[in-house]
């Protein structure tokens, strides 16, 4: 493959954008390689600059759900871009939208749209200490909740501490307030509660974390989460940004049988559109300005185009529940494939599925939180990721992130993924 025009576009790129690109995942660093630029996607696949074709793994980080160039999610869109793209007004499509979503997470009683997975899970935590009159939030090593300041933390030595900033720019008194326990650890949770529970406004979890490879929490980790809230009368926010109408219509909280007090949502209900949300029971929504004391604003927030393909990608998804089996089957499918690969070639790496996501782990499971993750070769993953780059197949440009599939992977993609595993492993053992 030649990667001309790609190269090109980054060397442009990075005169002007930091690090030439717009998020940083996007720059390929962790595998070690210049990043390719998308031109199209249509389906299952993805075209760059050059014209090399891909099998897309990750879906513009999930929201792909229906494929790339969905015929029946754009139908009309020329119509909506026509009618106009934004007034700064209330719009009936924001209601049908609001409504739609209460119905389909039965958790939250009412809902306010935003512009990103970060402005809902920073506008959630501010509505939680509103709400609640305490300061403390619990986060764990590992999730990652959007780039607020609050949240960008590390844990310490300590089974708990403080949180210590992971950016610059992040002052220490900033997070101060944010508590770093251990991901599937209840004993770390009733720790902190037992020294600082009176001052815990919330706690927030990805119930399904994405953000350190796949790593589903345990049912009873989340029951207990559940418990404790209740008992000391915090918040316990779900951030289902990445899980949301993703892996389950009803979310995480479906899957589980667990609901939270509140809830963060983003990628799939914009429907490749930018959009966030954030929702709640009634009495913690009814904090949130203009009726409440928690302000919270957004000249962008709940505009039309993007309330219009985000309510018509859920109600397919709500009309043809069968989706989801079609992509955990595919899933199945692709994990039993690689698995058998991995029995063939004798190698310590293992797959992880959690219905429709996963990750293939350059180390040995179990992988349970934040400590078990690190211990894997991120350079052997870098080595993987090129091979398979080269043979036309678009993962994840870093091994602590999921792949996800779409109903347009067919079984022909499928069964050459993991033809290309096969051979990418066996170039790299």
């Amino acid at each position: 493959m030649e990667f001309k025009k790609s190269k090109k576009a980054y060397e442009e790129g990075i005169k002007y954008i930091p690090g030439g690109v717009n998020s940083p995942v996007r720059a390929f660093q962790s595998v070690d390689r210049d990043p390719v630029f998308i031109s199209k996607g249509y389906g299952s696949k993805i075209e760059d600059e050059d014209g090399n074709i891909y099998i897309d793994y990750i879906g513009s980080w999930g929201p792909a759900i229906l494929g790339h160039g969905n015929i029946d999610l754009l139908d009309g869109i020329d119509e909506i871009i026509n009618n106009g793209l934004s007034f700064g007004l209330p719009t009936k499509i924001e209601v049908d939208m609001a409504k739609l979503m209460v119905e389909s997470y039965p958790a939250i009683d009412m809902i306010r749209m935003v512009n990103s997975g970060t402005e809902a899970t920073m506008s959630a935590i501010r509505v939680a200490r509103g709400y609640t009159k305490k300061n403390k939030i619990i986060k764990f090593e590992g999730c990652y909740h959007g780039h607020n300041d609050s949240l960008l933390v590390k844990s310490g030595s300590g089974t708990i501490t403080y949180g210590l900033p992971t950016s610059l720019g992040v002052p220490e008194e900033i997070v101060k307030h944010t508590i770093v326990c251990r991901y599937n650890d209840l004993d770390d949770v009733k720790n902190a509660f037992e020294k600082y529970g009176e001052d815990i406004a919330g706690i927030i979890v990805e119930p399904v974390a994405g953000n350190m490879g796949l790593v589903p929490a345990d049912k009873e980790f989340l029951q207990g989460l559940r418990e404790i809230t209740r008992e000391y009368k915090s918040v316990l926010i779900f951030d289902e940004v990445i899980t949301g109408f993703r892996i389950s219509y009803g979310g995480a909280s479906e899957v589980y049988g667990i609901e939270p007090d509140m809830a963060c949502f983003g990628k799939i209900i914009g429907g490749g559109f930018p959009v966030g949300a954030y929702g709640g029971k009634r009495e913690i929504m009814e904090m949130v300005s203009p009726i409440g004391g928690v302000y919270q604003a957004g000249t962008l927030s709940g505009n039309p185009l993007a309330m219009h393909v985000g309510y018509r990608n859920l109600n397919i998804l709500k009309d043809n529940k069968d989706i989801y089996d079609d992509l955990i089957n595919k899933a199945k499918d692709l994990e039993e494939g690689i698995n058998s690969n991995i029995k063939k070639l004798g190698l310590n790496i293992t797959m992880v599925r959690f219905r429709d996501m996963l990750t293939l782990f350059f180390g040995k499971g179990p992988f349970r939180n934040y400590d078990d993750v690190q211990k894997c070769d991120t350079n052997m993953y870098a080595k993987y990721f090129k091979e398979m780059l080269n043979r036309g197949v678009m993962l994840p440009p870093a091994q602590f992130e999921c792949m996800f599939l779409s109903i347009a992977h067919s079984e022909e993609d499928i069964e050459y993924t993991i033809k290309a595993n096969y051979e990418a492993l066996k170039a790299i053992k």
